[in-house]
């Protein structure tokens, strides 16, 4: 199954960063966050991948075929589409590097990666900024399964900030330790039936929205419980808590 990988956005939370480069470009180590993505995927078996770009797209076709070019092989290029082989010594891959659009929705991007390969297959998702340890073969035989017509994978992040527990105004208990959260949210990592790009209606829909209200009420959206290491790339304080966990290169966390 091919992988498409939501890389369009603005990162505007990353401060002057994200002006510079598209978010999948933020550093963890020496390597992207993208890498970092690619790798969990590669690692189990999965070696087509579709970089659905957008705001500083630039930044991405550069890093892969200047800054990599060693490792890159141009198969197909024209304006706003580009495909390539990448091989070192630790990874091969295909590559597919599609211009969605500066203003597209998250939805607009994935149909509009969809047509221009000329697809009629199911296929995986996520977004250019969040990590996992996640067993994608898993989330698949969940998905089909369960007859499921999209399946996301639902984590528990951490709390950001420290909990209290108050009593009649007076707070009886104070945690800082970034418990995880007691509620499910969208980890992205999803597994997409290829009926679902026609529920797609234009270019500014977002996947979160018409998409997945559509399947939540035909109660053909399923939630692959995921109890193990998840965490986004949002804020600058999130990319020195990644460069953080990696510091530790015997567990990584995301690693699988």
């Amino acid at each position: 199954m091919k992988v498409f990988i939501l890389c369009g956005g603005y990162g505007t939370r990353l401060d002057h960063e994200g002006t510079l480069i598209a978010k999948p470009m933020v550093r963890i180590g020496k390597d992207p966050i993208l890498m970092h993505l690619i790798r969990t995927y590669h690692d189990q078996g999965f070696k087509e991948f579709v970089f659905c770009l957008g705001h500083k797209s630039k930044t991405i076709i550069d890093y892969f075929l200047i800054e990599n070019k060693r490792y890159t092989k141009k198969i197909n290029s024209k304006k706003t589409y580009t495909e390539f082989s990448f091989k070192s010594k630790k990874l091969e891959f295909k590559g597919s590097l599609i211009f969605t659009g500066l203003k597209s929705g998250t939805g607009g991007r994935i149909k509009k990666a969809y047509n221009k390969l000329k697809l009629n297959e199911d296929f995986l998702m996520t977004y250019g900024d969040g990590l996992g340890n996640i067993s994608i073969k898993k989330l698949i035989k969940f998905h089909y399964r369960n007859k499921s017509k999209v399946t996301l994978t639902a984590v528990r992040p951490k709390q950001r900030y420290g909990v209290l527990k108050i009593n009649k105004k007076i707070i009886t208990n104070f945690n800082n330790e970034n418990q995880k959260a007691d509620t499910y949210v969208n980890g992205g990592f999803f597994v997409i039936d290829k009926s679902a790009i026609k529920t797609i209606a234009n270019d500014k829909i977002y996947w979160e929205q018409q998409p997945m209200v559509f399947y939540t009420k035909k109660k053909q959206l399923f939630a692959f419980k995921h109890e193990g290491f998840w965490k986004s790339l949002d804020t600058l304080k999130d990319k020195n808590d990644f460069n953080n966990l990696y510091k530790n290169k015997k567990k990584i966390p995301w690693k699988i």
